[in-house]
């Protein structure tokens, strides 16, 4: 997980994330027509029923609050749902919407860690439609937002990164992290341009493979100033898909509840299975959202992000973190479709 702003859309926090206002999970169902007394079976498209769904409360109620060192190596302590919601870093705004933040109260040594959250779905998915509405997302400098998905024993199992960046990132990021033997197929149709093309881990600092997008509205202010958004990917045998949507482009099939992948055009990214065996690479994947400072990437990168002073004093300071953030997921609809 390579990749957040401290400009969410924050309400009572710096980096809040308010995820949630509609989370689905939808299973893959072929649409048929019988016709004529041979009751001939003609496949149309494929519909997709829902399966979970994640909003306000159940974010509490059935995703687990990271509280161990970050594997990242960021400049942040992960709370308990406890600690979390006692320090109002996670709390659901009145509205409904999930909010996820940074301490923006309390200064820091420099050095030293600031509180923040990371939660994690306790269901486990192979494959599916996943769509995540998000209002307002975390970014800045030295901050490293995600939402993301992660296999069992990683790299095993894989990495799929679908919202990911640093500091003052320009465009989104979307990335695969895998064991070895996966790569991207460069004869894809997709919107965004690719970066680097392995993606197993190891070597060029576990960069993995990913695409970038090459709308503004996709990261950080733009995104946020746009109202958020929509990131819906589909991950099945063939490969995994990725699409974004700014708020007034979001699909009415998606507003209705009722996603239709194939009417979306091409998606920002397209891992192929041509290059890569999905099956095999990607498996049991949890659901993450975090908030993580400096770290392997960010604290990598802070010099050249032309940001003030040095990431561990940025970190010390909670002035620098006042509504920013996954700072506010307003809105997180994981539509998650399950294959098993």
């Amino acid at each position: 997980m390579f990749s957040l702003s401290t400009g969410l859309l924050s309400l009572a926090l710096v980096a809040q994330l308010v995820c949630a206002k509609d989370g689905f999970v939808y299973r893959s169902r072929p649409q048929e027509h019988h016709s004529g007394s041979n009751s001939t079976i003609l496949q149309t498209r494929k519909t997709w029923t829902l399966a979970d769904k994640y909003e306000g409360q159940a974010f509490f109620d059935q995703w687990n609050f990271f509280e161990w060192g970050d594997p990242t190596h960021g400049r942040v302590n992960y709370q308990n749902k406890e600690n979390a919601q006692n320090k109002g870093l996670a709390y659901v705004q009145g509205d409904g919407k999930f909010v996820m933040a940074v301490d923006d109260k309390n200064w820091v040594g420099v050095g030293s860690n600031r509180d923040s959250v990371r939660i994690g779905s306790q269901k486990a998915y192979t494959q599916g439609l996943f769509i995540a509405d998000l209002q307002a997302m975390p970014f800045g400098c030295s901050v490293w937002p995600a939402w993301w998905s992660v296999g069992p024993n990683w790299p095993n199992g894989g990495e799929i990164d679908v919202l990911e960046g640093v500091h003052n990132q320009k465009v989104n990021q979307y990335t695969l992290h895998t064991s070895p033997g996966c790569t991207i197929d460069t004869g894809v149709q997709a919107t965004g341009q690719i970066g680097n093309q392995q993606c197993a881990v190891g070597g060029n600092d576990n960069t993995g493979c990913f695409f970038t997008d090459t709308n503004d509205n996709s990261y950080g202010q733009p995104f946020n100033a746009a109202g958020g958004g929509v990131f819906a990917h589909t991950w099945q045998d063939d490969g995994i898909k990725i699409w974004h949507f700014a708020r007034d482009s979001i699909p009415g099939d998606i507003s209705s509840g009722n996603p239709n992948p194939d009417g979306w055009g091409e998606p920002v990214a397209y891992f192929s299975s041509n290059t890569c065996d999905i099956g095999s690479h990607f498996y049991e994947h949890g659901l993450t959202f975090d908030i993580t400072l400096c770290g392997d990437w960010a604290g990598a990168t802070y010099s050249q992000a032309g940001c003030p002073g040095s990431c561990d004093e940025r970190v010390a300071n909670p002035d620098n973190f006042h509504g920013k953030s996954w700072l506010t997921l307003s809105v997180i609809r994981n539509l998650i479709n399950d294959f098993n």
